[in-house]
């Protein structure tokens, strides 16, 4: 595991932010496929095993942008929306946490500190990945949605709403994420970010990043920071 980096002005964390897709439940590689064949219809060479790294953490109208950009046609106003609603069926159908979830999340809250949750997906989409996989009794009432603001991640907006509704300054934030929009929304709000990302997987060259390979390696990283 690597190990905490300490930045400077940095706070022990009041407030765990996730994100959703990818950190508590498995749902970034099957809604980037869904767009990777999206994106070969409007004749953009997107293969199945590049879709996570070509869209993960990417919000839909982003994603739109790109594909319109690269094929230089236009999907439509209602392409996004139309996903969208692609996204919740699809999760309806079924949906699975992310291996060690669960356990991850009670460790923090035997820490004792207050979780919420800032995605780009739709609040929709939201409730119907947590009702699929045990985890909307942990979240109820302090998840936001990016799509729903209408400011999608990188910019920082739904984690800076996130710490405002908590009462919390972005300093004594910490954040975990596992897609580059995303961390950099969260390195942009001033908060700590904890990157979930595999050993052999490039990481980006930001401030206070910290790369972790497994779930169960968070709580550890809070421990630390709050026993600095």
């Amino acid at each position: 595991m690597a190990g905490a980096v300490s930045v400077p002005g940095i706070t022990a964390p009041r407030l765990v932010i996730f994100d959703c897709d990818g950190v508590l439940v498995d749902s970034d590689e099957p809604c980037c496929v869904i767009c990777a064949r999206e994106a070969r219809k409007a004749g953009m060479d997107v293969p199945d095993d590049r879709a996570v790294q070509t869209f993960s953490g990417m919000a839909l109208p982003l994603i739109q942008d790109l594909i319109e950009r690269e094929t230089r046609s236009s999907l439509g106003a209602d392409w996004a929306s139309t996903m969208q609603a692609r996204f919740v069926a699809a999760m309806k159908e079924g949906v699975e946490p992310v291996p060690g979830v669960h356990a991850m999340i009670e460790a923090v809250k035997k820490l004792g500190l207050p979780m919420r949750v800032a995605s780009n997906s739709s609040m929709e989409e939201m409730n119907v990945k947590f009702a699929a996989t045990g985890l909307t009794a942990h979240f109820a009432g302090r998840t936001h949605s990016a799509r729903d603001l209408g400011i999608p991640k990188p910019k920082p907006d739904i984690y800076l709403q996130a710490a405002r509704d908590e009462g919390v300054a972005p300093r004594d934030c910490i954040v975990l994420e596992d897609s580059d929009p995303g961390a950099r929304a969260a390195v942009d709000a001033g908060m700590t970010c904890v990157l979930l990302r595999a050993a052999d997987q490039p990481m980006p060259d930001w401030p206070g990043l910290i790369q972790i390979e497994k779930l169960s390696d968070f709580p550890e990283i809070l421990q630390n920071r709050l026993n600095a």
